[in-house]
């Protein structure tokens, strides 16, 4: 089943067209990578599917609902979660509030008050929960602003995952992070049962590689190729668009 699916999806800036007629479908349960060279649309990509951005043309559908010119909280609510490129995360707040708060939207409540200590007691355990999977356990009662950068990257996505999404998105989810770093969020992303699907927009092939069931290149704002991770690795018109020649993608050295 498709859970994602965009027809014909353009946007334009003025002259420049970002995103040009993108046919993208991702099936439920599935790991899909969108890749590209910088300026390849791929963050408008995103934006487009999760109402930040209206398209100049297209539509997109999910979960068989067409949600194209929905804002950002409604697409949400529906079950799409996401995560950015740059760090969002409440940084006054200790680590468990964090965690805590996305739980509690999860409730579709906004006061946490009205629940009374029933839910409090609940969005707590699983904010825990969440957090021994996170390997963040032991950081819970410091602010968040306090974590060094791969742990606060690590929370943001703990965020998305705690609002119990059908369709994670995940903007560059190991930039900026050491290896070993980067190792442990593609562990804990392995570990993410198979009723969330994720699509990540990921420039680490080793990453794509390990993660992807399919990936999609993006180049110029339109889609160049699509296929396993090996297919693209291996496709001429991938290794043009990225090195401008035949260009091992792993490792950026001559094939």
């Amino acid at each position: 089943m498709t859970i994602l699916e965009t027809r014909g999806l353009t946007r334009r800036f003025g002259s420049l067209t970002a995103v040009r007629e993108v046919e993208l479908a991702v099936a439920a349960g599935e790991r899909h990578a969108v890749i590209g060279p910088n300026g390849a649309g791929k963050t408008t990509l995103f934006h487009l599917v999760t109402g930040r951005l209206q398209p100049s043309a297209g539509r997109v559908r999910f979960r068989d609902k067409d949600i194209t010119g929905l804002a950002p909280h409604q697409i949400g609510l529906l079950g799409l979660a996401r995560s950015f490129q740059i760090t969002n995360i409440f940084g006054r707040l200790t680590v468990r509030e964090n965690v805590r708060l996305a739980v509690q939207a999860q409730h579709g409540r906004r006061g946490i008050w009205w629940g009374g200590r029933a839910l409090m007691a609940e969005t707590a355990d699983c904010a825990m929960t969440l957090l021994e999977r996170l390997n963040l356990a032991s950081m819970a009662g410091a602010t968040a602003d306090t974590l060094s950068y791969g742990d606060q990257r690590r929370l943001e996505i703990g965020l998305a995952i705690a609002t119990g999404p059908a369709l994670l998105l995940l903007d560059e989810p190991t930039a900026g992070m050491s290896r070993a770093e980067a190792h442990e969020i593609v562990d804990f992303l392995q570990q993410i049962p198979r009723d969330v699907t994720i699509l990540l927009i990921e420039h680490d092939i080793d990453v794509v590689s390990r993660l992807s069931d399919r990936v999609t290149v993006m180049h110029l704002g339109a889609i160049l190729a699509q296929g396993t991770a090996d297919d693209v690795q291996h496709d001429s018109r991938v290794r043009e668009a990225y090195f401008g020649g035949e260009t091992d993608l792993a490792d950026g050295s001559p094939a």
